[in-house]
């Protein structure tokens, strides 16, 4: 393969590009379904798929050493301590 761009760009673009399918598979399960019960298995495999994607370039940022797992699972814990606040998704 021959790409104009290097490999950090890459990272970053397609990290970007699935982020935001993963965002339109998400608006897309809001817009169709009112609990998480109700969710088809069609649409929650593509769901899987999109979230597969991204920890992929997740993994790859981390084989590239742009950050590391140590750092990215100190920063969940900080996000789930403000998410018991300020949302009913944790007790």
């Amino acid at each position: 393969m021959n790409s104009p761009i290097n490999k950090l760009q890459q990272l970053m673009t397609i990290t970007m590009e699935e982020c935001g399918e993963l965002t339109q598979q998400c608006s897309k399960i809001i817009r169709k379904y009112k609990d998480f019960e109700d969710i088809e298995d069609k649409q929650r495999e593509k769901l899987l798929e999109e979230l597969g994607d991204v920890y992929c370039m997740i993994d790859l940022m981390c084989e590239h050493g742009v950050v590391d797992w140590k750092h990215i699972y100190a920063r969940s814990s900080a996000k789930k301590d403000k998410l018991k606040i300020w949302s009913e998704l944790i007790d």
